[in-house]
């Protein structure tokens, strides 16, 4: 999807009536980084920048992070079920976990509603993954035993 980033991002500047160099003032980024971005020659920026570039194009984060493949799609309804080999305390850690109300921040800044889901979303798979292994590393441990 890397490829499909830089012609992605051209396509909404213009969609937006802007230039390289009003855009790149908009997103206190250099009109060389967008050009090198938009030709594919530097590649897919790193999140931080792509959030500059979606507030100065006033565009949602979560779609231009997306195309630049670093949220998978269809990856909230891969992690939403619980695994069979869950147990209550599992369900009940996990429920813990995701309750939390805490504000989740990036750099200082709260993160929207849509953010914290996909965040949610990607610790769910991950907090479900760890409990599997270390369900595995313990039968293993426990297997080796006298």
């Amino acid at each position: 999807m890397e490829h499909a980033f830089g012609p992605y991002m051209k396509q909404l500047r213009e969609q937006q009536g802007f230039s390289i160099n009003q855009l790149a003032e908009a997103a206190g980024i250099s009109n060389s980084q967008i050009s090198r971005i938009e030709n594919g020659v530097r590649g897919v920026p790193k999140p931080a920048t792509i959030r500059k570039i979606a507030n100065a194009l006033a565009v949602p984060y979560s779609d231009m992070m997306k195309q630049a493949g670093y949220i998978e799609t269809g990856l909230e309804a891969n992690h939403q079920e619980v695994p069979e080999w869950a147990t209550y305390k599992d369900r009940r850690d996990f429920k813990k976990m995701l309750e939390d109300d805490d504000d989740l921040m990036f750099d200082g800044i709260p993160l929207d509603e849509e953010d914290k889901k996909r965040i949610k979303d990607v610790l769910t798979g991950l907090f479900w993954e760890a409990k599997q292994m270390n369900k595995r590393k313990k039968s293993g441990e426990s297997d080796q035993r006298p």
